[in-house]
């Protein structure tokens, strides 16, 4: 039996976090005039036109709470909005400012393994191009596999490996629109090293450049942790640092021409020894990035700010 989302979109009658029904149903992607509807239905309550964006990680919301004078709008008010439904992502988009810097935020994201395609997974990153973002800051939590790093330890995303997309699994599958971007997009430069250097100077400036990395990311389709197995061939090829999100929206973000910085929290690290490490599990994940919640928040301010500041945005 299907049911009505609060939209009013078809969906199967699976569960989420407050007994919200998840929008699984439909096999096709998005229109362009049903993405344009869901921005303007925002445009049209906000007043201010942020070209920043902050996709908030597993227990990293409070950097949505940082915000000044803010409008917020719950996923299931925004038309054609699928719902979140893991825990310690509240399930909102924040507007407001950071530090007089005007900014978007996703207060939660979308995850392949809630049910969505990810074509539907990284649609707000499109909603936010139609609104006029320009810089997207994208943050996750992440098991560390480099050795180096430790717990709470944050890695500057240099570069990804889309597992997922290896399988045939890609947000940009289906017919192309050229008003997003071309059909073949080039990711060679997905992460701007311009904020890259950013990043290090932050860093250095806030005197954490010793918990501070660049490595590779990568993204597994969930929701399982990952066996020792498979951590230690994501190793070998070069992967520091894995999880379930982040790569997909890259994808959809450097298609439609957006500037990408991001950052994974380390929030346990992976085990690639039988008898190395405890589980790990998303209660550990969702402490550590609670724990870090003020170094983060300034981070992000900084780089938001410096990133205002050197390419003219407007500002309060």
């Amino acid at each position: 039996m299907s049911a009505k989302t609060a939209n009013g979109h078809a969906a199967t009658p699976l569960k989420g976090k407050e007994n919200r029904v998840v929008d699984v149903a439909s096999n096709s992607t998005y229109t362009f005039e049903a993405l344009e509807e869901s921005a303007n239905y925002l445009l049209e309550r906000i007043s201010i036109k942020p070209r920043i964006a902050v996709i908030c990680g597993s227990g990293m919301g409070s950097l949505a709470d940082a915000l000044t004078d803010t409008v917020s709008f719950a996923y299931e008010s925004i038309p054609h909005f699928p719902v979140s439904t893991v825990h310690g992502h509240v399930g909102k988009l924040v507007f407001g400012y950071l530090k007089d810097v005007p900014v978007m935020c996703m207060q939660g994201r979308f995850h392949y393994y809630e049910g969505y395609p990810l074509w539907k997974c990284s649609m707000p990153v499109r909603v936010m191009k139609l609104i006029g973002v320009d810089y997207l800051i994208a943050t996750n939590a992440a098991g560390g596999l480099n050795p180096d790093y430790k717990i709470g330890d944050i890695m500057m995303v240099r570069d990804h490996v889309n597992m997922m997309g290896f399988a045939g699994n890609n947000p940009l599958q289906g017919p192309n629109d050229d008003r997003f971007g071309p059909r073949f997009p080039p990711m060679a430069k997905a992460y701007n090293l311009e904020l890259l250097g950013m990043g290090r100077k932050v860093a250095e400036q806030m005197g954490i450049s010793d918990i501070v990395h660049e490595g590779v990311y990568t993204c597994l389709g969930g929701p399982n942790f990952e066996t020792v197995a498979e951590l230690k061939m994501l190793r070998m090829v070069g992967v520091d640092a894995v999880g379930m999100s982040t790569v997909h929206e890259v994808i959809m973000a450097r298609h439609c021409h957006m500037t990408v910085f991001a950052f994974s929290l380390i929030t346990n690290k992976s085990p690639i020894d039988y008898n190395d490490l405890p589980d790990a599990n998303h209660e550990e994940v969702i402490d550590v990035g609670k724990s870090r919640q003020p170094l983060l928040e300034e981070f992000v301010s900084r780089i938001v700010t410096n990133l205002a500041k050197e390419h003219g945005l407007a500002s309060k």
